[in-house]
């Protein structure tokens, strides 16, 4: 099943805090900018690139929110899927979305994120933040702004990102299932 390992626990790290100040580069002051991770697995990342965030600048204008797509995912019907809590608790009418997911694969679940958005204001613009991006496996015409490794991996591959505070290790894995 275990093909290779992608990223290891330093190269992890480093990809994060890279990721961290290309958003930052981005957006600076952060007065009009606010980041959502994505439920599950998005927050892992999006909790650990907003640490960098606030280690990097002293800001309290740096909104931070969760966000749960299961009720707008297209696959409701055919897959059974546990909702988690969104915490979104200011508008993001005007402003600045960063979405962060861990990874990029068919973009059904940032089309998802992009309609469950709306309940919560109308955006200036929104941006995507993903640790991997499998780049030829898209279905729907997304990509990403901000990514931590570009991957090419068949269909019957799967790309699995271990988090040190739910996995036990940090890692990112390429299986054959």
């Amino acid at each position: 099943m275990y093909l290779k390992t992608l990223l290891t626990e330093e190269q992890l790290a480093i990809a994060i805090k890279r990721l961290a100040h290309q958003v930052l580069e981005n957006h600076l002051n952060l007065s009009d900018t606010v980041l959502i991770g994505l439920q599950p697995r998005g927050i892992y990342l999006s909790d650990r690139i907003v640490n960098e965030i606030r280690n990097e600048i002293q800001s309290e204008n740096l909104e931070y929110g969760k966000l749960d797509i299961t009720f707008y995912r297209d696959d409701i019907r055919t897959e059974l899927h546990v909702a988690n809590k969104t915490d979104i608790p200011f508008s993001i009418e005007g402003k600045n979305v960063v979405l962060i997911d861990d990874v990029l694969y068919t973009g059904r679940t940032i089309r998802a994120a992009l309609d469950a958005l709306l309940d919560f204001g109308r955006p200036a613009k929104v941006e995507l933040c993903v640790l991997i991006d499998r780049r030829f496996s898209r279905q729907l015409p997304i990509q990403a702004d901000y990514t931590g490794k570009s991957i090419d991996a068949i269909v019957s591959q799967k790309v699995k990102v271990y988090w040190k505070t739910k996995d036990g290790k940090d890692e990112v894995c390429l299986l054959n299932e």
